[in-house]
């Protein structure tokens, strides 16, 4: 239905109902591009079934959330130069719990992780919370690119869109243009590519490995630099004293008044 929805070809879906871990109907498909909107912390998997299943080259999944078993189960199908973006639940980027953090560990280890964008909250109809994108590349070191061995690109675009109405967001042309072009001109081999304070940063696995291999963009962009407003630095350090000694003589009045009224029926602070 999703795919008759935006008007894509969809006759060479298979119809799976015991599902894509249990019953997987490519099991020799290697494919050079992926892109995939799995269930969100899906707990119902049947993870305790397939322990020893191949596809788990990067570490056991925990049965208790399948997100690192779909990442998994992608890149076993990605062919020697394939790619892949993977739409999940921002919890991928730092989960400690359930060996979760020792396979996002070997991921970035093993030079899968090509970028991470962060998306807001509210930008899907069936879930509210924040979600991200993940790249995984198979070849970084060709597909027409700049060799980008040990970096990963970092989009912070949690802040980016608009609001709809009052429970839903959506991107503008704009900003999607935005979010496509960074990751592009980063790839490219003469690419007009620059770190933005508060949205984007190059990163590399040194730097990650300092985080304990948490993905989160925030934690690597930093925080967007303040407009300049025009107003002289001088000037805002005087208000700002300003201001500051008007709060304190007010909560001193305001210190003397109670102890006042205090001493008026009987208590005596002093």
């Amino acid at each position: 239905m999703n795919l008759a929805i935006r008007g894509i070809d969809g006759s060479q879906v298979k119809w799976n109902t015991e599902g894509s871990f249990l019953n997987d109907l490519h099991k020799d498909l290697k494919a050079d591009f992926v892109l995939a909107n799995p269930p969100f912390n899906d707990s119902d998997w049947s993870g305790q079934l397939l322990q020893n299943d191949p596809r788990w080259q990067y570490g056991m999944p925990p049965a208790s959330n399948a997100n690192y078993a779909w990442l998994q189960h992608m890149i076993y199908h990605l062919s020697p130069k394939g790619v892949m973006a993977c739409v999940l639940a921002n919890g991928s980027l730092s989960s400690q719990t359930n060996n979760e953090g020792e396979i996002r560990k070997a991921l970035v280890e093993n030079d899968l992780v090509d970028c991470i964008v962060a998306l807001p909250k509210q930008l899907f109809y069936n879930t509210g919370i924040p979600a991200c994108i993940w790249f995984i590349s198979r070849k970084r070191t060709g597909n027409g690119d700049r060799k980008r061995t040990g970096e990963i690109l970092f989009i912070d675009a949690s802040e980016v869109g608009f609001m709809t109405d009052k429970t839903h967001r959506e991107f503008t042309e704009k900003d999607i243009a935005k979010i496509s072009e960074t990751y592009h001109e980063w790839r490219k081999r003469d690419g007009k590519y620059e770190d933005i304070e508060g949205f984007c940063k190059s990163a590399n696995i040194d730097e990650n490995s300092k985080y304990n291999y948490i993905l989160t963009p925030g934690s690597y962009v930093g925080i967007k630099d303040e407009e300049d407003d025009g107003i002289p630095f001088d000037k805002k350090i005087t208000d700002l004293t300003k201001t500051l000694a008007k709060q304190i003589k007010e909560e001193k009045d305001l210190d003397e008044e109670i102890k006042k009224q205090l001493k008026n029926v009987g208590f005596n602070l002093d």
